[in-house]
């Protein structure tokens, strides 16, 4: 985050805009539910026709156009709107890289809420608004979570699926820990045939993985062990298992308990391969990893963005002899690498 030279006057710009940052937020969420950016994209240009596609009213539509405008989403031309570059990848539907259905838990109001009680969050060290304990089963958020985030995972499925070499068909067993969508693990058997995934999961939200395995063609070879990732029997003799972006979630001894189960299902030689936040040492770099465990102090009782170093120890009491770490290229989110 920039600060001011020596040569410019202070000013409360930057008060202003933090403290309106919340409509911004909820002006994409609104455009991305009327499902404005594909409207845009299939020639609903003018504010009269969006407003008869979408079915809000003109005046609705106009300013909320105008102000996505502001925001570089759309760009505005005698009354014509167009989509900017990045709306039409990640917002138009119709791309293969369509992403809006993230807002739907980024926004949603199981999130907010948590946000609008940082307060107490912040005076308890902890989440203020319920839910916080993300050892008990939480169908609906998780649910939810597994059906809008999938689109969020295809650069890090991917390269985890290549840091793993998968593509060299080698004959393998994973086991992919709270999968979630199961994207990660999903990416790994596609690039693999010989590859063979144990997903773990709440069951309802394991029924979305199966559900994506199904339509992968990978189903055959997607096999399900329903309950906690802290008391279901995992079973042994894997390869690899995924643990993605859930040790921020708990605390140090609590990762540390999870990370000694998932050793013990390890063969020898096996890899743990987590990916996560990872922010420097200091902190407060690289901003969107650092800025992470704000989140986890509104959103979980005791989780947090860790650093190399306390991953490193963790894994280390948890038994495993190295962990090396990988930045995935253009996202905000690393690898690491635990060998047993």
């Amino acid at each position: 985050m920039a600060t001011p030279s020596s040569n410019t006057r202070p000013t409360p710009e930057r008060i202003f805009n933090t403290l309106n940052a919340y409509q911004q937020s909820f002006a994409l969420r609104t455009a991305i539910d009327l499902d404005v950016f594909t409207a845009i994209a299939e020639g609903s240009t003018e504010a009269a026709s969006l407003a008869t596609r979408t079915g809000a009213a003109e005046r609705g539509i106009r300013t909320l156009c105008d102000c996505l405008t502001i925001l570089g989403f759309l760009t505005k031309q005698d009354g014509r709107y167009g989509l900017s570059p990045e709306s039409g990848i990640f917002l138009n539907k119709r791309s293969p890289a369509y992403m809006g259905a993230i807002a739907g838990f980024l926004v949603n109001d199981v999130m907010t809420n948590k946000f609008s009680s940082l307060t107490a969050a912040v005076k308890k060290g902890g989440s203020a608004a319920g839910h916080g304990d993300n050892q008990e089963e939480n169908d609906e958020m998780w649910v939810t979570f597994a059906r809008t985030m999938a689109s969020m995972t295809m650069p890090a499925a991917a390269f985890i699926s290549q840091l793993t070499g998968m593509p060299q068909g080698k004959p393998c067993k994973i086991l992919d820990i709270a999968a979630g969508h199961g994207m990660y693990g999903i990416g790994m058997a596609k690039s693999n045939p010989n590859a063979q995934v144990t997903a773990a999961d709440w069951p309802n939200v394991l029924a979305v993985a199966k559900e994506n395995a199904q339509a992968a063609g990978i189903a055959d070879r997607y096999t399900a062990r329903p309950g906690s990732a802290f008391d279901t029997e995992l079973g042994d003799g894997y390869d690899y298992v995924l643990l993605t972006n859930f040790f921020h979630h708990f605390d140090q001894p609590t990762c540390e308990k999870l990370m000694k189960r998932v050793h013990a299902a390890l063969k020898p030689g096996g890899q743990a391969i987590t990916l996560e936040f990872v922010p420097n040492e200091d902190r407060v770099t690289p901003a969107m990893p650092a800025m992470f465990s704000l989140v986890m102090l509104a959103t979980t009782d005791s989780g947090d963005a860790y650093t190399l170093a306390e991953y490193e120890k963790m894994f280390r009491n948890a038994g495993f002899s190295k962990t090396t770490l990988h930045q995935i290229p253009e996202i905000p989110q690393q690898v690491l690498v635990s060998e047993k």
